[in-house]
């Protein structure tokens, strides 16, 4: 694919459905892009793809390098990340001085794709991960409702995430998603909350291209009855 293009595979609607036993091989993943998230098979942990590598970031906050050929994805999203912006910004209230930063950077980009990177010291980060089903088909929300979250101060690292338009909500999440990896790789998740004292360098690009790819020949996804639950993705995903 060309830079700044989103590909996704898979839905946020079947893994609300607990569509995660199966998947498709990161490495294939990786052909359309070089920044994304997701997560694993069965929902063990959470995904980062950052500059074509890719790491697992466990229950306990730890990061593993996670080897492309030999695991499998039931949910990705990447894009080769081109940024068409960047600059320079103090974000004190995190993820709201975000948003508004966005709207002020690209105010035609509110149907749009947007592709965020956030590189530098965060005064404070705040994330989750989740630690997996339990059983086949277990949904999502159920699985969140064991996450753990941690929080650390002065950590330098990066942010890596998308902002998807409205209308694209329960196909993927709708808003600001974002995960974080420190600069030494050894912690990360799901971001909830951040914020930072001096300023960090802001990458974003615009996409207005995207691509989905349905699993195939996946009795899960098959089965699932992808009904849009707006409340419970904001649930797990704010």
């Amino acid at each position: 694919m060309a830079a700044n293009e989103v590909y996704q595979y898979s839905l946020i609607s079947a893994l609300m459905d607990g569509v995660a036993s199966n998947g498709i091989p990161i490495s294939d993943v990786l052909r359309h892009g070089d920044h994304g998230l997701g997560t694993f098979k069965n929902m063990v942990g959470e995904m980062i793809v950052l500059g074509g590598e890719v790491y697992q970031m466990k229950a306990d906050g730890s990061v593993v390098h996670v080897d492309p050929e030999t695991t499998i994805t039931p949910f990705a999203t990447v894009t080769r990340f081109d940024p068409t912006t960047t600059v320079k910004a103090t974000l004190k209230d995190g993820k709201k001085d975000l948003q508004a930063l966005l709207d002020e950077l690209h105010p035609e980009a509110t149907n749009h794709f947007l592709a965020i990177r956030l590189d530098g010291t965060f005064e404070r980060v705040e994330f989750r991960t989740a630690g997996g089903q339990c059983r086949p088909r277990e949904g999502m929300v159920d699985v969140c409702s064991r996450q753990t979250t941690h929080t650390f101060e002065g950590e330098m690292g990066t942010v890596i995430g998308f902002r998807c338009p409205g209308y694209v909500m329960g196909i993927n999440v709708a808003g600001d998603h974002l995960h974080f990896i420190s600069e030494d790789r050894e912690r990360g998740g799901h971001i909830l909350g951040f914020e930072t004292e001096g300023e960090i360098e802001v990458s974003v690009a615009v996409m207005s291209n995207f691509r989905l790819e349905l699993p195939r020949g996946d009795r899960e996804f098959n089965e699932a009855k992808l009904v849009k639950d707006e409340e419970g993705i904001k649930a797990v995903e704010g």
